[in-house]
């Protein structure tokens, strides 16, 4: 799908939905049931406001008035705070709590969570409304139909369940197809032993504990031969091995993972492997001469278990990588591609249309995602800015944004002011691109750092708190070389010259610069195995380049 022309023509949208008129009516049926297990001030509240509809949760936290929260606005439901009482009339009326503290409404999509003090006595809720809504899944029916793999990204409440729940049930009501979904927290198919209908036909399986989801998903396959297997949030090394295993039994794939984009995969090396992975590879000398590269690079390690990869950037816009292989070979490379752009229109047809080249990732972290050994990490956010020239002849670099965790801010600020590398220090995890902490904070993932990781922002560690440890960190980060190392991957004058040589054997006279950038050329040429050596004199010194 990468490399279309930007012309925007429309995909068909299909009729074969439920009736409208149906939909809505089993929307409200599924609100009042919500709103029956708040009690009568509550609901009576919800009811009256005119965009109740529209409802998105309401929050009950002990000792503060009860809170509505809309698309756009939230409002207090009752100046009275939440006592005990109110919080323990809710959870009678709901399905029992998992080990993961949500819990649900039988037969209807909606959640609710638990907050519980140390003593494990529940002190908050949000109940989440949960709606099935038809006919989100025509902007990416076809991809769907096509039997390929696809993996869903994008940031909390974006609605990848929803299309995860559309996929469903069109494959089995519309396709025919034996469809399995692996249900962790009922967030699919919702709560009770009866699924909600808005999965149609499609057979759900409740997994009784997350850490119980890799084992349920090789058990769908193994027993109950289906022919595609919907998963909600792979996260864990186990699932994507699991993942992995169910592909290449000819099953087809559908399912959402933890990050944002293409980008934060290739960064976490916990699921990397849905995408192929990276490795590290190091070359000879001659064919890393050919490549003009260093002698380590990275390449994917595998074939990607899913096909396609959607990046949910809006409810209305989606990223399409039609093929994932030859996609992230591309980034590996450096050489972006085009992914496919797809906004819903409103008219309800679909544009779709080529984007902009994406920026590779970068390759430092990816470097770190290749070799620190399967830890659990967070992907990239957004990713860097491709490099440009400055007048100068260096390269500018995005400004990255640090947030230190257990760090001597200190020191730290020193460090990026001294090797005057383009990084800023915030104060809050969400404006930050990447956490640094030490690795003993790292180990024990107090929750500043699981909120990071969970948010898709890396986590980096120091092994102590020490400027020495700054400085070799940011060094690496940001690439901060030698000069020799530097100007030799910045002068393409003398690397045409060293490619001239090595193919001709025939000596090559390189431009008359001063003494500062001779002593780099002639450093540079050694370093690559050649000889060089100085001519002329005045404004006119050169050097030569020579076979060794």
């Amino acid at each position: 799908m990468d490399g279309m022309s930007d012309t925007a023509f429309r995909v068909p949208v299909s009729s074969d939905l439920p009736d409208a008129a149906a939909d809505v009516d089993a929307s409200r049926a599924d609100l009042d049931r919500f709103l029956h297990v708040l009690p009568a001030p509550l609901r009576d509240a919800i009811a009256g406001d005119p965009e109740a509809d529209a409802l998105v949760e309401v929050v009950l936290d002990l000792g503060r008035p009860p809170e509505a929260r809309f698309p756009d606005r939230w409002r207090v439901l009752d100046p009275a705070p939440v006592d005990a009482g109110l919080l323990a009339a809710v959870v009678e009326r709901v399905g029992d709590f998992g080990r993961d503290n949500r819990a649900g409404i039988e037969r209807t999509l909606h959640r609710i969570s638990a907050i519980r003090n140390r003593a494990g006595a529940i002190v908050g809720l949000t109940c989440r409304v949960g709606r099935a809504v038809y006919g989100t899944l025509e902007i990416l029916r076809d991809v769907v139909e096509s039997g390929r793999s696809l993996l869903l990204l994008g940031r909390p409440g974006v609605g990848k369940t929803t299309l995860l729940r559309e996929a469903a049930r069109v494959l089995a009501d519309d396709l025919g197809k034996r469809v399995v979904i692996v249900d962790t927290s009922n967030e699919i198919a919702g709560d009770g032993d009866i699924p909600h209908p808005g999965i149609g036909r499609a057979r759900r399986m409740q997994v009784p504990s997350p850490d119980d989801q890799h084992a349920l998903m090789i058990e769908a396959v193994e027993n109950h031969m289906p022919e595609v297997v919907v998963i909600d949030e792979i996260g864990t090394h186990a699932e994507a091995l699991a993942a992995r295993t169910i592909a290449e039994r000819g099953v087809q794939l559908i399912a959402t993972a933890h990050g944002n984009t293409l980008m934060n995969l290739l960064q976490n090396p916990t699921l990397a492997d849905l995408v192929g992975g990276v490795q590290t590879v190091t070359l000879s000398d001659e064919e890393a001469r050919r490549r003009r590269t260093r002698k380590t690079v990275l390449e994917r390690k595998a074939p990607p278990t899913f096909d396609v990869l959607v990046e949910i950037q809006a409810r209305e816009t989606l990223v399409v990588h039609g093929e994932v292989g030859p996609v992230v070979d591309a980034y590996l490379r450096g050489a972006p591609p085009s992914p496919e752009i797809r906004r819903r229109l409103s008219d309800g047809g679909v544009a779709v249309e080529s984007g902009d080249p994406t920026p590779p990732p970068s390759p430092v972290g990816l470097a770190i995602a290749a070799t620190n050994g399967g830890r659990e990490a967070g992907g990239a956010r957004g990713g860097d800015a491709p490099k440009r020239r400055t007048p100068h002849g260096r390269r500018a670099q995005k400004i990255r944004r640090l947030y230190p965790y257990a760090i001597d801010r200190g020191k730290l600020q020193r460090a990026i002011d001294e090797l005057r590398v383009p990084a800023r220090l915030v104060d809050e995890i969400a404006d930050a691109d990447f956490l640094l902490t030490t690795k003993a904070h790292e180990r024990h993932r107090p929750r500043r750092v699981q909120d990071a990781a969970r948010a898709g922002i890396p986590v980096h560690a120091v092994r102590t708190n020490t400027y020495k440890q700054f400085e070799s960190f940011l060094r690496e980060h940001f690439e901060v070389g030698d000069d020799v190392e530097r100007f030799g991957r910045e002068s393409s004058e003398m690397q045409e010259a060293i490619d001239h040589v090595l193919a001709t054997a025939e000596p090559t006279a390189l431009a008359p610069q001063n003494a500062y950038v001779r002593r780099l050329q002639h450093a540079y040429a050694q370093r690559v195995g050649l000889t060089s050596e100085s001519r002329g004199s005045g404004t006119g010194r050169h050097v030569v380049v020579q076979p060794a």
